[in-house]
This record gives C-alpha cells, structure tokens and sequence, in this order.
C-alpha cells in the first residue's frame, strides 16, 4: 500500500533515493533547502509534491526521511524557527535519519522526538550515487525493530540490503566504522602503489596482481582502476564528508576506550587531506595527496 512520505535533503545520493519511492508509488513530498534542486529533480518528475518548506513537507506525512550531510544539520532543521518543523511533527509520526550522522547526537534527537510522540531510527546508507541511482544501497539501521518494520516497505524502495544493527546510534555507528575503513584502503592502497611504482612496477600490473591476491579491496578493485588510473575524479562523495565519517569512528572508538590507532591515523589523515584539497573535491582524490608527497603520479 502506498504510504505518506516526506524526504527532506536532496543531495547526491538523497535525490535518487527520493524518485525511487516516487516511482514506487508512495505519496512523496520533497524539500531542499534550494528550491530549484527539488522542482528540478526526477522526484518531482515522477510526480512527488515539491513543498514550500521543511513544515509543509510534513505536514500529512506518515514517515519523515532525513538525507543531510550531518547530524548537525539534521538538529538545526528540526530546531530552526523559520522551518518550524518541530512544531509540524505530530505524535505517531516516523523519522527515519539517512544522514551519515553520529550517534549521540541522533540518541539526542531520538529523545526529543519521544516527547512529542514521535518515533526514529537512524538509517545511514552505503553503495554510493551508483547504488543510489540502481536502488540497491545497504540501509544499516538503529533503533527498535518494530519503527524498523514500519519503516521497510519505504527503504525497499531504494535498497537492495536492509540489516537492523542494534539500538539507536548503532546504524550511524556501523556506518562510521565503514567508512573509516574506505579511507584506510584508499590511503594505504595510494601508498602502496607509489612505492611499488618507484621500485620499477607499473601501477595497473601492481593492481592485476594486489586485485588477485591478499590485499585487495573495493578501492583497488574499482576506485582506482576507475577513478585514479585512468585520472577521473567524478564528484560522488565530498573528502570533507568522508572526513567528517572517519572522525566520528575514531571519536566513538576513544569514547569506548578501545584501543584504535588506525581508526585515529584515518581520521588525522582524512582531516588533513580536506584541509589541503578543500570542501568540494571527491573523496577518492584524497589520493593525488600522497602522489604530491611522494613526488609521482599513478595516471596510466
């Protein structure tokens, strides 16, 4: 059956995610904070309503998804006053939190939520603007499993794999945790290709070989042959954001006093290669870093 929904964030990955539940069929209503991005968005081509504000888009809603880039941001909407979203919310609704956030402030939000009669569960994704755009992202949720269950026939829409992973946090947690492992494999990957290369291996035979052997990852596997080979960089997920993620894994392995010197080495390196690339480069470029170190380059 079709059900009300509100998608709040249409971004790189929230904007696809928002037309496949247009097409399959579920009363959509869309909101950016730039206007343009929603009218202009395969969402509303497929027929979702395009709303006026973050208020208005939840107005009839049943489930409330958030797509931002923080969980920051996804406190300041439901805090700011010139959206009034908060006051909007109405008891037996849904908030499902996409965002790639962090968990105590989603526990945070979570409780506020409870006292006004609305449920949540963070539901951060993973597979990238590909799996965006073909409906198969991984949805790694936290939170009770009966919101989860009410929640699945929307998520299904957009993925391909749903695992609940524990309480409130647990998904932006997992999450976190993923994507501090993208950024080892691709520094790690980066620094191995240069030293192989300086010893006299062309980069594409040293990854023929890592590709078929012990050390092979998704980064090797496709990101670089793909990407840093071949010198395209398309813009699929910001370093900044990539940074922000190994950050908060790192954040929660010392607030778990758990021994994580390679978690804390990413979330370092992660940080200073934003600091030097900037805010907008993708996040594979984090690689052309180490080649500037290192004095070379892994084009083919």
């Amino acid at each position: 059956m079709p059900i009300s929904v509100a998608f709040l964030g249409l971004g790189a990955i929230g904007a696809p995610m928002a037309a496949h539940l247009a097409r399959a069929g579920h009363l959509l209503t869309i909101w950016n904070r730039t206007t343009a991005r929603a009218t202009g968005s395969a969402a509303a081509a497929a027929g979702a309503r395009v709303a006026t504000s973050a208020a208005d888009a939840v107005r009839d809603a049943e489930i409330v998804i958030t797509c931002l880039p923080e969980s920051s941001d996804v406190a300041e909407l439901l805090a700011a006053a010139d959206h009034a979203l908060l006051k909007a919310l109405r008891p037996g609704m849904l908030l499902v939190d996409c965002t790639s956030g962090d968990p105590d402030t989603s526990r945070r939000i979570a409780s506020d939520l409870a006292a006004i009669g609305v449920g949540f569960i963070d539901a951060p994704v993973s597979g990238g603007v590909a799996g965006a755009e073909a409906g198969t992202l991984t949805v790694m949720v936290g939170g009770p499993a009966d919101a989860l269950e009410r929640a699945r026939p929307v998520l299904e829409s957009f993925a391909g794999k749903i695992v609940h992973c524990g309480a409130l946090g647990a998904g932006h947690a997992l999450k976190a945790v993923n994507n501090a492992l993208l950024a080892l494999h691709l520094w790690s990957t980066a620094e191995g290709l240069v030293a192989a290369m300086k010893a006299g291996v062309a980069p594409q035979v040293a990854l023929d070989v890592i590709n078929a052997s012990s050390g092979r990852s998704n980064a090797s596997m496709n990101l670089f042959p793909e990407r840093v080979l071949t010198g395209a960089f398309p813009r699929t997920f910001r370093l900044a954001l990539l940074a922000k993620d190994a950050g908060i894994a790192a954040s929660l392995a010392r607030a778990q006093k758990s021994a994580s010197p390679t978690l804390q080495l990413a979330a370092d390196l992660m940080r200073i290669a934003h600091l030097e690339l900037g805010d907008e480069v993708d996040h594979v470029e984090a690689v052309t870093l180490v080649e500037r170190w290192a004095g070379v380059e892994l084009r083919s």
